[in-house]
Protein backbone atom coordinates (compact mmCIF):
# COMPACT_ATOMS: atom_id res chain seq x y z
CA UNK A 1 0.00 0.00 0.00
CA UNK A 2 1.39 3.41 -0.86
CA UNK A 3 1.95 6.04 1.79
CA UNK A 4 -0.58 8.36 0.16
CA UNK A 5 -3.49 5.94 0.45
CA UNK A 6 -2.45 5.00 3.99
CA UNK A 7 -2.48 8.69 4.95
CA UNK A 8 -5.97 9.06 3.49
CA UNK A 9 -7.16 6.00 5.43
CA UNK A 10 -5.64 7.38 8.66
CA UNK A 11 -7.21 10.80 8.10
CA UNK A 12 -10.60 9.21 7.40
CA UNK A 13 -10.35 7.26 10.68
CA UNK A 14 -9.92 10.56 12.56
CA UNK A 15 -13.05 12.09 11.03
CA UNK A 16 -16.21 10.80 12.69
CA UNK A 17 -18.74 12.90 10.80
CA UNK A 18 -19.48 12.28 7.11
CA UNK A 19 -19.81 16.02 6.48
CA UNK A 20 -16.18 16.35 7.60
CA UNK A 21 -15.20 13.41 5.38
CA UNK A 22 -16.91 15.00 2.37
CA UNK A 23 -15.03 18.24 3.04
CA UNK A 24 -11.80 16.24 3.26
CA UNK A 25 -12.56 14.50 -0.06
CA UNK A 26 -13.11 17.92 -1.66
CA UNK A 27 -9.78 19.14 -0.20
CA UNK A 28 -8.02 16.11 -1.69
CA UNK A 29 -9.43 17.06 -5.09
CA UNK A 30 -8.28 20.64 -4.69
CA UNK A 31 -4.76 19.31 -4.11
CA UNK A 32 -4.58 17.60 -7.51
CA UNK A 33 -2.06 19.13 -9.90
CA UNK A 34 -3.55 21.10 -12.79
CA UNK A 35 -4.75 18.81 -15.54
CA UNK A 36 -3.46 19.69 -19.03
CA UNK A 37 -6.10 21.33 -21.23
CA UNK A 38 -4.98 19.29 -24.26
CA UNK A 39 -5.89 16.10 -22.37
CA UNK A 40 -9.51 17.19 -21.82
CA UNK A 41 -10.65 15.20 -24.83
CA UNK A 42 -12.62 12.04 -25.58
CA UNK A 43 -9.49 9.86 -25.52
CA UNK A 44 -8.85 10.79 -21.88
CA UNK A 45 -12.47 10.93 -20.76
CA UNK A 46 -13.63 8.12 -18.50
CA UNK A 47 -16.83 6.64 -19.89
CA UNK A 48 -19.55 5.67 -17.43
CA UNK A 49 -19.23 8.69 -15.15
CA UNK A 50 -22.13 11.11 -14.76
CA UNK A 51 -19.68 13.94 -14.11
CA UNK A 52 -16.93 14.56 -16.59
CA UNK A 53 -13.75 12.74 -15.54
CA UNK A 54 -10.46 12.73 -17.42
CA UNK A 55 -7.52 10.44 -16.80
CA UNK A 56 -4.03 10.56 -18.27
CA UNK A 57 -1.56 7.71 -17.90
CA UNK A 58 2.23 7.80 -18.07
CA UNK A 59 4.20 4.57 -18.11
CA UNK A 60 7.85 3.79 -17.53
CA UNK A 61 9.85 1.45 -19.71
CA UNK A 62 10.32 -2.22 -18.88
CA UNK A 63 8.44 -5.49 -18.90
CA UNK A 64 6.32 -4.47 -15.88
CA UNK A 65 6.12 -0.69 -16.24
CA UNK A 66 5.35 1.70 -13.41
CA UNK A 67 2.22 3.69 -14.17
CA UNK A 68 1.46 7.16 -12.94
CA UNK A 69 -1.93 8.77 -13.31
CA UNK A 70 -3.17 12.31 -13.47
CA UNK A 71 -6.87 13.09 -13.40
CA UNK A 72 -9.53 15.71 -13.04
CA UNK A 73 -13.30 16.16 -12.89
CA UNK A 74 -15.75 19.00 -13.29
CA UNK A 75 -17.39 18.11 -9.93
CA UNK A 76 -15.74 18.84 -6.56
CA UNK A 77 -16.58 15.56 -4.80
CA UNK A 78 -15.70 13.51 -7.88
CA UNK A 79 -12.37 15.34 -8.21
CA UNK A 80 -11.67 14.20 -4.63
CA UNK A 81 -12.59 10.62 -5.54
CA UNK A 82 -10.19 10.89 -8.48
CA UNK A 83 -7.49 11.95 -5.99
CA UNK A 84 -8.21 8.89 -3.82
CA UNK A 85 -7.96 6.54 -6.83
CA UNK A 86 -4.71 8.19 -7.92
CA UNK A 87 -3.34 7.72 -4.38
CA UNK A 88 -4.36 4.06 -4.53
CA UNK A 89 -3.06 3.21 -8.01
CA UNK A 90 -0.41 5.71 -9.13
CA UNK A 91 3.34 5.00 -9.07
CA UNK A 92 2.84 1.24 -9.01
CA UNK A 93 3.83 -1.57 -11.35
CA UNK A 94 1.17 -2.56 -13.87
CA UNK A 95 1.02 -6.10 -12.47
CA UNK A 96 0.33 -4.72 -8.97
CA UNK A 97 -2.38 -2.37 -10.24
CA UNK A 98 -4.27 -5.30 -11.75
CA UNK A 99 -4.32 -7.05 -8.36
CA UNK A 100 -5.43 -4.09 -6.22
CA UNK A 101 -8.91 -4.54 -4.75
CA UNK A 102 -10.34 -1.03 -5.07
CA UNK A 103 -13.76 -2.20 -3.83
CA UNK A 104 -12.14 -3.22 -0.53
CA UNK A 105 -10.56 0.22 -0.17
CA UNK A 106 -13.92 1.85 -0.91
CA UNK A 107 -15.53 -0.32 1.80
CA UNK A 108 -12.74 0.43 4.30
CA UNK A 109 -13.25 4.16 3.76
CA UNK A 110 -17.03 3.77 3.95
CA UNK A 111 -17.45 5.16 0.45
CA UNK A 112 -19.61 2.24 -0.64
CA UNK A 113 -22.25 3.30 1.91
CA UNK A 114 -22.03 7.07 1.49
CA UNK A 115 -21.80 7.63 -2.25
CA UNK A 116 -24.79 7.94 -4.51
CA UNK A 117 -25.20 4.95 -6.84
CA UNK A 118 -24.18 7.17 -9.79
CA UNK A 119 -20.94 8.27 -8.09
CA UNK A 120 -20.17 4.68 -7.03
CA UNK A 121 -20.70 3.50 -10.62
CA UNK A 122 -18.48 6.31 -11.88
CA UNK A 123 -15.78 5.30 -9.41
CA UNK A 124 -15.98 1.70 -10.66
CA UNK A 125 -15.68 2.98 -14.24
CA UNK A 126 -12.52 4.83 -13.26
CA UNK A 127 -11.09 1.69 -11.63
CA UNK A 128 -11.88 -0.36 -14.76
CA UNK A 129 -10.15 2.26 -16.90
CA UNK A 130 -7.04 2.26 -14.68
CA UNK A 131 -6.84 -1.55 -14.70
CA UNK A 132 -7.34 -1.59 -18.47
CA UNK A 133 -4.43 0.87 -18.81
CA UNK A 134 -2.31 -1.48 -16.69
CA UNK A 135 -3.24 -4.49 -18.85
CA UNK A 136 -2.52 -2.51 -22.01
CA UNK A 137 0.89 -1.49 -20.62
CA UNK A 138 1.79 -5.12 -19.96
CA UNK A 139 0.65 -6.08 -23.48
CA UNK A 140 2.75 -3.29 -25.01
CA UNK A 141 5.78 -4.29 -22.95
CA UNK A 142 5.38 -7.96 -23.92
CA UNK A 143 5.16 -7.06 -27.61
CA UNK A 144 8.45 -5.14 -27.56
Amino acid sequence: MSTAIETIKDDFALLDDWEDRYRYIIELGQGLPPFPEEARDDAHKVQGCVSQVWLDTKRSAGTDPILSFQGDSDAHIVRGLVAIMIALFSERRASDIIRIEAEETMRNLGLDEHLTPQRANGLRSMVRRIKKEAERSLDIAAAQ
